[in-house]
Formats: structure tokens, C-alpha cells, sequence
């Protein structure tokens, strides 16, 4: 199934700009960017929208503005609304597991530990597309979870992103046109290191 909806997860608000756990808002305002789109705040999704054209396909950009935890609450809603399926839509967020930026493209699986996924898994169920982004492990096992994913990127690491968003941009645009079946071929096929897996 064609994706329809292009979600990216965060936190609204200043204070979580370029955090770890805002990754999925900066790619989506990225991708926004490229198309020079405008977003809106759209009450009735509790989201940010914007829509973009691509191949002659509208395609709706989103933000929750839910917070984190409750990101299935608004994605449910603008699924049902538009009675699409949970296949039509591809989730961008931040993992944990992953090396600073690594892209991983599943569909199934566990929430990870991720909060946001596992609203969805709750409020939408299976079956949509996760383009999953490395933010790195913590530095400490002692740290708190919460702590680091919203602790913010370094310099260094901002510039490595930075380098690193124009083949994000690329990854996004090659699931658009081939699929997820096709994509996870070229996407993932990069040998994961010691820590990371791939539920």
C-alpha cells in the first residue's frame, strides 16, 4: 500500500527543540522544507499538518502535538478520519539501539521501549512503517532513559546529522517510490554493530 501520511515524533515546544527524542519532528520539517510546505495546526488531529505534492501524490506531513506518550491519540485520529489503514503510514523517530545516525526501516515488532510506538501499537495497532533513527546508545548505563532522550544533540553530533539529512531526505523519498518491502533491501542492509538490533 502507498504511504499517504508521513508522521514524524517529538514534543512540541521550545524546550525540546534538538533533543534526541525530537528527531522525527526535524526530519518531517526537513522533508516540509524541500517542498516548501506550510504547517497548520490542525485542532481536530491534535497535530501540526502540512501537505506536500510528490509524483503527482498528495501527501499529509504530521506532527503530534500531543506529546510523546500519547502520539497514537492523534495519528488514530487523522487515520480514522481520512479511513486509511496503519499501512499507509510511515512513523519517523529516534532509537536508542542505533548508531548516531543509522536509518532502520521495519514494520513489525516491539515498541522497543519507546513510549510513542508503544501508543501506536495501542491506538492503531501493527502494521505501519517505522524509519527509525539512531541517536546512540546512552553514554551511561546508569542514566536515566528519560534524561538522555531528552538531553540535547551536541555540536558535533548536530553537525554529523547535518551531514547525514540529505540521505535521510533520500531514504524517505525512495520508500515513496519503491515501497517498504523494496526499500528495507537498501536501507538496512548495513551490517548492525555489536549493540544494536533489529525487533
Amino acid at each position: 500500500m502507498p504511504i499517504a501520511v508521513i508522521a514524524g515524533l517529538g514534543n512540541p515546544g521550545s524546550k525540546y527543540r534538538n533533543t534526541r527524542h525530537n528527531i522525527g519532528y526535524t526530519l518531517v520539517d526537513q522533508l516540509a522544507a524541500k517542498y516548501d510546505a506550510t504547517w497548520k495546526h490542525e485542532a481536530r488531529f491534535e497535530a501540526e499538518v502540512a501537505v506536500i505534492h510528490h509524483d503527482e501524490r498528495k501527501l499529509m506531513l504530521l506532527k503530534p502535538q500531543t506529546f510523546m506518550n500519547a502520539s497514537g491519540r492523534s495519528l488514530g485520529a487523522v487515520l480514522r478520519y481520512r479511513k486509511l489503514s496503519a499501512e499507509s503510514m510511515l512513523v519517523i523517530y529516534d532509537d536508542l539501539t542505533l548508531d548516531l545516525g543509522r536509518i532502520k526501516l521495519s514494520v513489525n515488532g516491539s515498541a522497543g521501549g519507546h513510549n510513542g510506538i508503544a501508543d501506536m501499537l495501542t491506538q492503531v495497532g501493527t502494521g505501519f512503517a517505522r524509519f527509525r533513527v539512531g541517536i546512540g546508545a546512552k553514554p551511561h548505563k546508569e542514566m536515566d532513559l528519560a534524561d538522555y532522550v531528552l538531553s540535547k544533540f551536541s555540536k558535533d553530533e548536530l553537525s554529523i546529522l547535518a551531514d547525514r539529512s540529505p540521505i535521510f531526505l533520500d531514504q524517505i523519498h525512495l520508500i515513496l517510490n519503491e515501497g517498504i518491502e523494496s526499500s528495507m533491501k537498501t536501507i538496512n542492509q548495513r551490517i548492525a554493530t555489536s549493540h544494536e538490533h533489529n525487533d
